[in-house]
């Protein structure tokens, strides 16, 4: 008899494009089988307003991606960001009534209790990241597993989302006949695809800039100790640039990806470049440098921005590994170097990793969330191997 194959299935349902990877199980690893994109449509402002519209982009995504990979698709795991979303700290106690040793069970259980929060009636619970555990008040322990104590308290990062976003996202995936395996934050899944474990110890930021909506994750010691959304994003950069040159939107775009640069100086801004203009009109000229003003400034304030994010959390020199960019707005000329410059931190665009015939045209950083949901939607599939192998805080995320 056939064993049925494990797909694991990634859905990045972004306000500008709708995408999703296909891949399979085997013998404890992932392997790219398809994938496919698609303008996305009932997004305003980060938000779903068309709850019809988007089950049409994700029947279309998913069916296009499944007659590339030649399969059938049951369930996904579903990306969540936006403005909606919001992290904080939280802490589970679990009193044990005399010393004894902590086994699995009692972290999970503790983590359990973390999770355990009165939530406004227009929020919901999204994921729970243990941090780490203090014994009797000894605190700063990451898997305390042997270790004797009366009081176990277990430190967690507690991730939220509104209501009524979920559940027009997942609505959304059931009425194009498809099932929900799980939401997961789409900053997280970036993470997970693109920063190895040992890069997370070290410290390392990562910062998706999508559309219309931005998130970011820090983690310090392998654990995750923010987990926020900003209000700058890639639409504004197009914004400024329409205003400012006084353009058409698709124009400021068309002129930012083609002769945009973040940082002054990278590009010979001394050029000059065409700007276009309506229908009986001539086009004019102007420098490239008045557009790549305008990016400098709006880069430059969305990194001070998210400095002051990190500042909050006390990492603001402590990121040894960086910052990580991802997203549609990360391929702007000149981002990595306005991040080094303003959080004085190496920086990079993170692209996905650990997923065998990953095709090339894929390397780029607007599918590393995508790729994050697959092979989040894999470590399921995988998740009793996974907490057989990895007992700590990675063990107890996936319980």
């Amino acid at each position: 008899m056939s064993v049925k194959p494990q797909l694991a299935v990634g859905l990045d349902t972004g306000s500008s494009r709708t995408r999703c990877v296909i891949g399979i199980v085997e013998d404890a690893h992932l392997r790219y089988l398809g994938h496919a994109e698609v303008d996305s449509i009932g997004w305003n402002k980060g938000r779903v307003t068309d709850q019809q519209a988007l089950t049409v982009c994700i029947r279309a995504a998913v069916q296009e991606a499944e007659s590339v990979a030649g399969v059938s698709v049951e369930g996904m795991v579903v990306g969540v960001g936006g403005a909606s979303v919001q992290g904080f700290d939280n802490r589970g106690i679990y009193e044990f009534g005399r010393p004894r040793q902590v086994q699995q069970e009692d972290l999970s259980y503790a983590v359990e209790r973390a999770a355990r929060i009165r939530l406004e009636d227009e929020r919901c619970l999204l994921q729970v990241f243990p941090q780490d555990f203090t014994l009797d008040g000894r605190a700063g322990y990451r898997n305390p597993r042997g270790a004797t104590c009366s009081r176990l308290e277990a430190n967690v990062h507690v991730v939220t989302a509104s209501s009524q976003e979920h559940e027009a996202l997942v609505n959304a995936v059931h009425q194009a006949h498809y099932a929900v395996e799980e939401t997961a934050y789409e900053a997280m899944a970036a993470a997970y695809a693109a920063i190895l474990a040992e890069d997370r110890v070290r410290g390392v930021c990562l910062i998706d800039i999508g559309a219309e909506s931005s998130d970011m994750v820090v983690y310090d010691g392998d654990a995750l100790v923010l987990a926020r959304s900003f209000p700058l994003c890639a639409d504004h950069f197009t914004r400024d640039v329409a205003f400012g040159l006084k353009v058409s939107y698709e124009d400021a775009e068309m002129l930012k990806k083609e002769y945009g640069c973040a940082v002054l100086g990278l590009t010979p801004d001394n050029s000059i470049i065409e700007i276009p203009c309506a229908e009986g009109r001539m086009a004019r000229e102007t420098p490239r440098r008045a557009l790549n003003e305008i990016l400098e400034c709006r880069a430059e304030e969305m990194f001070y921005f998210i400095r002051q994010s990190l500042a909050a959390v006390g990492m603001e020199q402590n990121l040894l590994e960086g910052v990580v960019l991802t997203g549609g707005g990360a391929l702007l000329n000149g981002m990595c170097d306005m991040a080094e410059r303003v959080l004085n931190a190496p920086a990079r665009n993170g692209l996905a990793v650990g997923i065998a015939d990953w095709p090339e045209d894929l390397e780029s950083a607007d599918w590393t969330v995508c790729a994050g949901l697959c092979m989040y939607s894999a470590r399921m599939k995988l998740k009793r191997e996974w907490k057989r192998k990895a007992p700590g805080l990675i063990g107890l995320v996936l319980r």
